[in-house]
């Protein structure tokens, strides 16, 4: 199946940030989309929005916590019942807490993994019982440039669960490389992109707003690659440069 033909586009954390500024972009193109986020109200403005500007696309939304894993199983179930086909699933659910390991916020470390990793698992699981059963289905996750190398501070565990993540969607690749499927992986590693995440984070080099962000995101999700950095430039450089360089250089570089 070409990229043009997936029509309906689960997307996870479609409340704020990436998630709501993708389903506008894939609105704007005409894609029916599945929307799940803890805030319904938030869903609820979101798909009145979409529903009025974009009449050709079909928005239905549910609530969702990730990290209640048997949940992300009954929604997307329920979402492949309504629409017949889930043809793109968008594992972008995810937080940013945390601090320094050791110095009094394992709560806040914990959460962080379990969201953004542990509830990956349970979203990819799911996407692919029902892409498996369909024999197709494009899976994408949102990974992050801090993925490359580990992080200081706040950044710690959430760079470990974007390694962890970028691990997992290669390791699902390889394992449908070796069965034929005809099922896709994509994992995108953002640069600095200005959302609700990190709306606080000052001074940081190469942001850019989350509208056009976004815009990208979706460009580039839409190609289906393997891996990609979005923007491309500066990070696809910046990327090559923080896997090689001394660990003492690459914090200069954030």
């Amino acid at each position: 199946m070409s990229q043009s033909m997936r029509k309906t586009i689960l997307i996870t954390g479609a409340s704020s940030g990436l998630g709501e500024g993708m389903a506008r972009e894939f609105a704007a193109r005409g894609r029916n989309l599945a929307l799940c986020a803890r805030r319904t109200d938030r869903l609820e403005q979101l798909k009145t929005e979409l529903e009025a500007k974009y009449p050709a696309s079909k928005v239905s939304i549910k609530a969702l916590d990730v990290n209640d894993h048997d949940a992300v199983f009954t929604v997307f179930k329920e979402f492949k019942a309504e629409f017949g086909t889930l043809d793109r699933v968008i594992v972008n659910a995810g937080m940013g807490k945390g601090a320094s390991l050791g110095t009094g916020y394992f709560y806040a470390n914990v959460q962080t993994a379990q969201t953004n990793f542990v509830a990956a698992i349970a979203q990819c699981e799911a996407a692919l019982e029902i892409f498996r059963e369909q024999n197709s289905g494009h899976l994408v996750t949102i990974s992050s440039i801090s993925a490359l190398r580990g992080m200081p501070r706040a950044m710690t565990v959430y760079a470990a669960t974007k390694a962890g993540l970028l691990s997992l969607t290669e390791g699902i690749r390889a394992d449908l490389i070796k069965s034929r499927s005809a099922i896709k992986t994509s994992c995108i590693l953002p640069g600095y992109i200005r959302s609700e995440i990190n709306e606080k984070v000052k001074n940081t080099p190469f942001m850019i707003d989350n509208e056009t962000g976004c815009k990208l995101l979706v460009k580039a999700i839409e190609k289906e690659p393997v891996q990609a950095y979005v923007p491309g430039w500066p990070w696809a450089l910046i990327g090559f440069l923080m896997k090689r360089l001394p660990l003492k250089l690459v914090m200069k570089l954030g």
